[in-house]
């Protein structure tokens, strides 16, 4: 069955247990609460899911549990590296077990120039499996251009970006020159509704976590013409823009998804959890946007809502 890769994925923490292995069965009742919290779908084994901590056998039990999980919704798996060939056989396993796409990270510390980024990228569609490039300068040490991303696009298993360069005009450049059927999601929540305004098609999100609900609604607004609309919602979710990036991703996303009474364990080093002050402060501004924070718990998931 072909399932929709709609404008709402949640790019999905890991949740770890007390000691410091993956959750699975927490990770599967996450999975449904973004769900029933009105993502589309999910990513896991994303920068968000502490993807460089986690060993080649825990990423495909992870898939695996939310796979399971989710069975009417879309799971997209992180496939990317800095070796092509490991890309290659990851997305192949992914394919096997039952992601819907995968997202590729451009290939980081080597710094490869642009027609080696078309090669890898082309060498990882070629598997079959829909192919999301994932555009993360500011990780990657690498910008796949606008050039780069159209000559992709032309690949019938290069389905769409991820666009986190944070430049509308280069997110405006790609959605102008894409052939159709070809989607851009942005890659950073505060960026949404500028890029939805230049042709983007939805978010890959971080804050949908703790604001599912909230975010799908200035999404909606937006698309139905409510421009106006769109933008008062953008404005009121600036504070949790700001306020889950203030160390780095998914420090405080793990933090916040804590005090809102959902337990994703701690972090993997290198990441160390926020300090006392910044926690409290993170406390603060959850508690001061009342209904617009909150995350669908019950163990089913509400299809109706998704």
């Amino acid at each position: 069955m072909a399932r929709t890769l709609g404008r709402l994925i949640t790019a999905m923490v890991t949740p770890f247990d007390t000691a410091g292995e993956v959750d699975l069965e927490r990770a599967a009742r996450l999975a449904q609460a973004l769900v029933a919290s009105r993502s589309d779908g999910v990513v896991v084994n994303g920068t968000t899911g502490e993807s460089p901590t986690l060993n080649a056998g825990e990423r495909l039990a992870l898939l695996e549990s939310v796979r399971d999980a989710l069975p009417d919704h879309a799971v997209v798996m992180g496939t990317g590296s800095y070796d092509t060939a490991a890309t290659v056989a990851l997305t192949r396993e992914a394919g096997q077990r039952g992601a819907d796409a995968a997202l590729v990270v451009a290939p980081y510390y080597s710094k490869p120039p642009q027609e080696g980024l078309i090669a890898h990228y082309q060498a990882v569609a070629d598997v079959g499996l829909p192919v999301i490039i994932y555009n993360i300068p500011g990780r990657c040490g690498v910008n796949v251009s606008v050039e780069t991303q159209l000559r992709l696009a032309a690949h019938p298993g290069i389905v769409g970006t991820k666009e986190a360069a944070g430049d509308v005009e280069q997110t405006a450049a790609i959605c102008a020159g894409a052939p159709p059927g070809f989607r851009v999601w942005s890659g950073d929540d505060s960026l949404t509704l500028p890029f939805l305004s230049v042709g983007a098609y939805g978010v890959v999100s971080v804050v949908s976590h703790v604001a599912g609900d909230a975010i799908r609604r200035m999404v909606e607004a937006f698309v139905a013409g409510d421009v106006h609309g769109a933008m008062a919602r953008h404005h009121r979710l600036m504070p949790l823009f700001k306020g889950l990036f203030v160390s780095s991703n998914p420090i405080a996303v793990k933090a916040a998804l804590q005090h809102i009474g959902f337990d994703a364990g701690g972090l993997r080093l290198p990441l160390v959890p926020l300090d006392d002050q910044r926690t409290r402060t993170l406390h603060t501004l959850l508690d001061s946007l009342g209904d617009l924070v909150g995350l669908s718990t019950g163990q089913a998931v509400q299809a109706g809502r998704a």
